[in-house]
């Protein structure tokens, strides 16, 4: 059986710098009158158990002396998020895997996805940018009780791949937290351009990441070292 790549999908499959991250922003300063930085959220981010962004966005808020309700900073996150029929926020994310990449991952292993979004907002992007790319199992934030960094999603997906050996990869701590309660060897993507690319290397290694990478498509050189850790 071949093994299975699971996907994380913010910051491992799709820039999410101008669509999530600009709506936390956005969100914000609408509650609060303050822009933050993006090192501010990134920080929030690092510190784990911020995965839902709707939760951040009011802990940030309460942070800044503002106590906001769960509901409204939801309704107002979508809407600019979502916009109407999918034109928000979200369209100003991009693809980060180059032409090929998955192809070429999909000719020896299987591809899967665990992501922190609700499946509508997951099915918007990749019916944008993944075209007939076979990933399967796709589990979303409504298809589990407990969001990253418990390990439900990873736990799912073992389920209905019985026997499959599986990697996860994705961008966060809370996504190396949840391959390491699930068991499942993770690989970290600390970009770049991440304010906090340092600390989160640290965070990955205390989290015993096989690997960390720059982006997504570096992904094939690290896959020997999946399988060494198989072997």
């Amino acid at each position: 059986m071949n093994p299975l790549i699971v996907f994380d999908m913010d910051g491992v499959l799709a820039d999410v710098s101008e669509s999530y991250r600009e709506a936390v922003v956005q969100t914000v300063r609408h509650f609060t009158g303050q822009t933050i930085s993006r090192d501010r959220i990134q920080q929030y981010k690092n510190q784990g158990g911020w995965n839902n962004d709707w939760a951040l966005s009011q802990k940030i808020a309460a942070d800044l002396g503002f106590a906001v309700g769960y509901d409204e900073v939801v309704d107002y996150f979508n809407e600019i998020f979502l916009g109407r029929d999918g034109d928000g926020l979200i369209q100003r994310e991009t693809w980060l895997p180059r032409p090929g990449l998955l192809e070429r991952i999909a000719s020896q292993c299987g591809l899967a996805i665990f992501t922190g979004r609700l499946r509508q907002e997951a099915e918007i992007s990749l019916r944008r940018f993944a075209g007939p790319l076979p990933f399967d199992p796709i589990v979303c934030a409504d298809d589990v009780a407990r969001g990253k960094p418990a390990p439900d999603g990873l736990l799912v997906i073992r389920k209905k791949k019985p026997g499959c050996k599986m990697l996860f990869v994705g961008d966060t701590v809370d996504d190396a937290r949840a391959a390491r309660a699930a068991g499942v060897p993770f690989i970290g993507i600390a970009a770049r351009a991440n304010s906090r690319r340092q600390e989160l290397i640290r965070l990955f290694a205390q989290e015993r990441a096989i690997a960390v990478l720059e982006d997504v498509n570096e992904i094939e050189r690290a896959l020997p070292d999946f399988q060494e850790h198989q072997s």
